[in-house]
């Protein structure tokens, strides 16, 4: 999902959020627990967060054991070891590590494993004061992290982000859809070789006139790539303002033999205003209606509906496109309502809860079946959301999909909840399944037609999906 969604997927799931409760008296949380009320989701506007302190990190680990998808069969030491791991790294990066920074013996029983971390933690805490609010935040970020779910977050300050940063990448880079962002952070370990650009949107990447199909050999002196294998210098081509920093780049671009190396300046620039609609319309030779759709956004299922109903107007269509790559999801409601569109009176997913209960989502049917053969475009950047809709298309045959394996990135709906001191902890409370119980979270969705684009591809500006998609529409 780029920056743009992330926020507007976050923003619109805190409105939506019911009323947040107050946080149980201090030494009353753990009772509680077992009824999820060590944590509410947040209602209007949020204060300005305050340090994180051992209750509040207390208050996290009741409400995840409380309300996570997994709760039920979650073994409680793996989030405390997983905090305490990062707690002593934290010390041992200060220079400041303790004798008594020994983990203590955990026995299973959820509330006295509490009470020994807490002992533990106070004690080395309280040795090292100035360090205090540096321990908490890694101890509880670890925490969150040990729970290996992709809809999982903890946003303990205000998201810094300079109010003319245009969304992309800081170097004006678009790469190539065997790696994203989100993958490059969350799972590197599916990217496939080689890396190469895929768009130049502007800013120091224009300047320094590189192009589609150039393939990046080298960031920062290492290599994108060891024995077919990502390394983590790609994460350097996504960073996040305001961490971004100049990055040294070497190049080369197939079948002309150039070899060169760059060093591309982060900065602002302004990318073409019709390249960020979330919604992008056309019509193809062969009367083929094609709509990139670039996240589930609010509104975003009638829009695109709307677009292909004018795009029918004067003429008579062959079939639909709706090219997904790229999409990081957003709202599961849109998503259904699109799938809708296509196919009635079916199940699009199963939401299952942490006692083993399954909730079906269906098509809505009150939304009026559009009567096209339908295509779909998918790659490794169609998540969430995106990923709902893909495999209900190709479980339900509403359609078919053409690409590549989506993203893996559907643990299931993120819920917010609010802590005492006003920052947010981000997880589902229900796991996603496909329309056929099957599990879509870290395999994603095969398309029905794999049709990777390679670099020459992009060197030439064929889109070779896109063309099998018509050809099908043409069968």
């Amino acid at each position: 999902m780029t920056a743009a969604l992330r926020a507007a997927a976050a923003v619109a799931l805190l409105l939506a959020a019911a009323c947040t409760a107050p946080a149980p008296p201090r030494g009353q949380a753990g009772a509680g627990t077992a009824q999820g009320a060590a944590c509410a989701p947040p209602q209007g506007a949020i204060g300005t967060p305050t340090a994180t302190t051992i209750d509040v990190i207390e208050q996290a680990y009741l409400c995840i054991l409380g309300n996570h998808h997994s709760a039920a069969t979650l073994d409680a030491r793996s989030l405390l070891t997983a905090g305490f791991a990062a707690l002593t790294q934290e010390l041992g990066r200060a220079g400041r590590d303790l004798p008594e920074a020994v983990m203590p013996p955990l026995t299973g029983d959820r509330k006295a494993d509490w009470a020994a971390f807490e002992a533990a933690y106070v004690r080395i805490t309280d040795r090292v004061p100035d360090l205090r609010d540096r321990l908490a935040v890694a101890t509880l970020e670890a925490m969150v992290a040990s729970l290996g779910d992709n809809h999982a977050s903890w946003t303990h300050e205000a998201e810094q982000r300079h109010p003319d940063h245009y969304d992309g990448d800081g170097y004006g880079l678009g790469l190539t859809a065997n790696v994203t962002g989100a993958q490059a952070e969350r799972d590197p370990g599916s990217a496939l070789p080689p890396l190469f650009i895929t768009e130049v949107e502007g800013g120091a990447a224009r300047a320094a006139g590189l192009r589609p199909g150039d393939v990046i050999e080298s960031i920062n002196g290492s290599a994108p790539f060891i024995d077919g294998r990502p390394t983590p210098a790609i994460a350097a081509l996504y960073p996040r303002y305001p961490q971004e920093r100049p990055v040294r780049l070497e190049l080369s671009r197939p079948g002309t033999g150039l070899r060169w190396s760059v060093t591309l300046k982060p900065g602002l620039y302004r990318r073409d205003p019709a390249t960020l609609r979330l919604v992008q319309p056309k019509v193809l030779d062969g009367g083929v209606a094609y709509v990139r759709v670039l996240g589930f956004a609010s509104g975003t299922a009638d829009r695109v509906l709307r677009a292909i109903a004018e795009m029918r107007k004067d003429r008579s269509l062959s079939g639909v496109v709706l090219d997904l790559r790229g999409n990081g999801g957003g709202s599961p409601r849109e998503a259904v309502r699109l799938v809708s569109a296509f196919a009635h009176g079916k199940v699009t997913a199963y939401l299952c809860a942490a006692d083993g209960g399954c909730e079906a989502s269906r098509t809505d049917d009150s939304v009026e079946l559009v009567g096209l053969a339908l295509v779909v475009l998918t790659d490794r950047g169609c998540a969430s959301a995106c990923e709902h809709f893909g495999s209900a298309v190709k479980d339900l045959r509403a359609g078919r999909l053409v690409g590549t394996r989506t993203a893996g990135a559907i643990s299931g709906p993120a819920q917010p909840y609010l802590l005492r001191n006003n920052t947010v902890l981000t997880f589902p409370g229900r796991r996603h399944l496909g329309p056929n119980r099957e599990v879509i979270d870290r395999i994603g969705v095969p398309p029905d037609h794999h049709v990777p684009l390679t670099a020459k591809d992009a060197a030439a500006g064929r889109d070779p999906a896109l063309a099998k998609a018509v050809a099908l529409l043409h069968e």
